[in-house]
């Protein structure tokens, strides 16, 4: 059995505002394995990013852990402080965001600012920590990696400056990876190469990745495992092909439904009607309820627990339990999704 590089049981974080405390994440449980690409999707403000921020210790200043436990490689680091955890960030856990820009000094180049990780996580010479970030510059596909080692960001393109960033978060060799929409500012070619990258990272250095994105796409090409959130929680959960060929959560089959490439068949693009709910105050059932059409009476009520699909598959929905009616998912998802993902 592979280890277990993270680890999250009953995880809760909320935001104090004027208005009140927001419930951002709701007790959430999940692990990742060693070498696992672990994708979670789910709409703008579920609470995929503030999970991540959150094992990261990267949340702001008006945002805390309510309850739960986070361990990585086999430590609990909860509550750890500041000064604890920039002896975790980089060397076993890093983070890869948006927007390189936002990450990169504009003013040093990046094969400097990759050095800078390696000198802080390591005791190596600088000449040692130079070839070590010339072998990642080429581990990441950075072309002329020794002439491009002294260009500032702005001298690069978005897919190169993205490269730089994977580099500087390789650069301690972690054991988990956070890719926060790292594809999502790139076009259609650069993007598909970034996956390529992720997946020969996988393989070359064994590291697991949580990877957060909106784009099903990607999740079809790179995923072990998918996680869909949905209002701080996670709704459904297993592996790839699990999730693709036969969801089980309505938000889920919404979800796929929307997908732009099923709408050629019908020549109309669904959608999921509705918005979330408002977390300054969440329902006290299901939180996808009042815009599942498939709703039971005991959604508005009661909260669903997450139903065993099969040892590696789970949802939270009321519809797996015995006692509810049999419902069909509204389009034939397992065959339409299986001719999407092989485009």
């Amino acid at each position: 059995m592979a280890e277990k590089v993270l680890e999250l049981e009953d995880l809760a974080v909320s935001f104090d505002t004027p208005q009140g405390e927001v419930e951002a994440v709701r007790g959430v449980d999940l692990c990742v394995e060693q070498g696992e690409i672990l994708c979670v999707v789910g709409e703008s403000g579920c609470g995929k990013t503030v999970m991540c921020r959150s094992v990261m210790h990267l949340l702001p200043p008006i945002a805390r852990i309510r309850r739960g436990k986070i361990t990585v490689c086999g430590q609990d680091i909860t509550y750890a402080t500041e000064k604890q955890m920039r002896t975790v960030r980089g060397s076993v856990m890093s983070m890869i965001f948006q927007d390189p820009l936002e990450t990169l000094n504009p003013t040093i180049p990046v094969g400097k600012q990759i050095m800078e990780v390696i000198c802080r996580h390591r005791k190596v010479s600088g000449e040692e920590a130079k070839a070590r970030t010339l072998e990642l510059l080429d581990m990441v596909g950075i072309e002329n990696a020794a002439e491009r080692f002294f260009l500032q960001p702005h001298f690069l393109s978005g897919g190169m400056r993205q490269r730089c960033v994977i580099a500087a978060a390789l650069a301690a060799d972690p054991k988990l990876l956070f890719a926060d929409e790292a594809t999502t500012a790139l076009d259609v070619t650069v993007k598909s190469k970034i996956l390529d990258l992720f997946l020969a990272i996988r393989e070359k250095t064994g590291a697991a990745t949580v990877f957060v994105t909106h784009d099903l796409g990607s999740v079809a090409r790179i995923a072990d495992r998918v996680a869909v959130m949905y209002a701080g929680k996670v709704v459904e959960i297993g592996t790839a092909e699990e999730i693709f060929y036969d969801p089980r959560h309505p938000y889920t089959w919404g979800l796929l439904s929307s997908l732009p490439a099923l709408a050629l068949e019908t020549g109309k693009l669904s959608y999921i009607p509705g918005m979330p709910p408002d977390l300054l105050d969440p329902p006290p059932g299901d939180a996808f309820a009042a815009r599942n059409p498939y709703a039971l009476a005991i959604d508005y009520a009661q909260m669903p627990p997450m139903f065993r699909v099969s040892g590696t598959h789970y949802a939270a929905t009321w519809l797996l339990d015995e006692r509810a009616p049999k419902i069909t998912p509204p389009i034939a998802l397992r065959e339409r999704s299986r001719k999407w993902i092989q485009r």
